[in-house]
């Protein structure tokens, strides 16, 4: 990299960076949580520094000034600042052509397949299809579970029209899911699932579709795409701009696994994304002219169609502790405040009153921070009209590995 020493560095990109312990030494380990770059680095705090400073404004001379204020007057050399920054630029951390280039293949390679690739088969679950067979099975056995799926799907009159489930990872969640898919399947087999994920990384509409089908280790479930047509044609906006969502984010990838595990490929799916609401003071997301037209394009859909649709929500609740960004540590004392905060919502869910159950999030300003509020809301306005009952099915906390709790909860409606 041929930068002069009056010249600005390249900015770090919007990555992820945690401390690591490592024979005995701390670490600071970058993650792309976008997924551009697969590799994972590690740098000492010093060089971390260094990354720190990388804001497209800084010259070495600049970083050398704020490096010696940091530690004590010490003298950093060019060539230790330029192999830091090599070696950023190397692993595609930099905000830079390099990156460009790859950011650029990554989205036109994902944007021309036909099908969704399962993302994060062999990190999250296994990609062996009886291994992973086996511990789908797994789940519904565990201590506290609902007990083994049935051999086959008994014959029943109850139809479930919508349904909040985890999207933690199926280790700490596995209770979450085994008890919704349980009940799911005890009900009428769903010709259509809409499924209301969360955009973890964002984007720049409030709904994000994508026509591509779900493949997973078990085979491959069909986008409707019939249906994911007919929601783009009465919008507002693009919601294929951000298309690139799709491509790593699990919590829809978890639910399409689950609904093939059930079911196997006779089923259709209509992904969606909840991503950037756009906020107005007090207003609130069904009174925002997208969100409205949105939702009421699938309240439409499901009424014309004549299909038997559920609505599902994949989403966890709080996400408290220092890995968010809390300065505390979790007591037993912090877990049940989060439960109580956590029952008095699940309460207003159970009402099938999205907007009272909104406002019960956010009277302390989502303080707890509620990934899947907005999913949740969404599916409980397309619901409100059809669902005569509500079912709370499940409850749990896991810890966080770098340090916190989440929670989660299943939930189901029925006609």
């Amino acid at each position: 990299m041929n930068i002069n020493e009056h010249q600005p560095y390249p900015p770090l990109r919007n990555i992820e960076a945690f401390p690591i312990h490592h024979q005995g030494q701390t670490l600071i380990c970058l993650h792309d949580p976008l997924g551009y770059v697969n590799t994972e680095i590690t740098l000492s705090p010093a060089a971390f520094f260094i990354a720190a400073c990388l804001d497209g404004n800084h010259t070495l001379r600049d970083i050398q000034l704020e490096f010696a204020r940091e530690f004590q007057g010490a003298l950093i050399p060019r060539e230790q600042i330029e192999r830091i920054v090599e070696f950023l630029d190397e692993h595609g951390f930099l905000l830079n052509e390099r990156f460009e280039e790859i950011k650029n293949k990554t989205e036109q390679v994902f944007l021309q397949q036909v099908v969704r690739l399962p993302y994060h088969a062999g990190q999250s679950y296994s990609s062996a299809k009886h291994e992973l067979g086996a511990f789908l099975s797994g789940i519904f056995t565990r201590t506290g579970g609902p007990g083994p799926l049935p051999d086959e799907q008994q014959s029943s009159e109850e139809c479930m029209v919508g349904l909040i489930v985890p999207h933690i990872d199926f280790q700490r969640g596995a209770l979450g899911y085994a008890h919704a898919y349980y009940r799911l399947y005890q009900c009428k087999k769903p010709d259509t699932v809409i499924i209301f994920g969360v955009s973890h990384q964002g984007g720049e509409t409030p709904y994000i579709l994508t026509r591509k089908h779900y493949s997973t280790p078990l085979g491959t479930i069909k986008t409707h795409q019939e249906c994911v047509d007919y929601l783009a044609q009465n919008l507002p906006f693009d919601p294929f701009k951000s298309e690139i969502m799709h491509r790593m984010e699990h919590s829809i990838e978890f639910q399409v696994l689950m609904l093939n595990y059930l079911f196997g490929t006779d089923i259709q799916i209509v992904p969606v994304l909840c991503a950037s609401i756009p906020e107005d003071g007090e207003m609130l997301p069904g009174d925002v002219p997208e969100v409205q037209q949105f939702l009421q394009a699938c309240v439409r859909y499901i009424e014309e169609s004549g299909e038997r649709v559920l609505v599902l929500s994949a989403s966890d609740w709080a996400h408290v502790g220092k890995r968010f960004g809390d300065l505390f540590d979790i007591t037993e004392d912090v877990r049940n405040q989060v439960k109580k905060r956590d029952d008095e919502d699940i309460k207003m869910a159970l009402t099938i009153e999205p907007d009272s159950f909104f406002r019960s999030v956010m009277k302390d300003k989502n303080s707890r921070r509620v990934c899947g509020l907005y999913s949740m809301y969404s599916i409980l306005k397309i619901i409100q009209g059809k669902a005569r009952r509500a079912e709370f099915l499940h409850y749990g906390q896991a810890p966080d590995p770098i340090g916190g709790i989440v929670s989660f909860s299943s939930i189901a409606y029925f006609e």
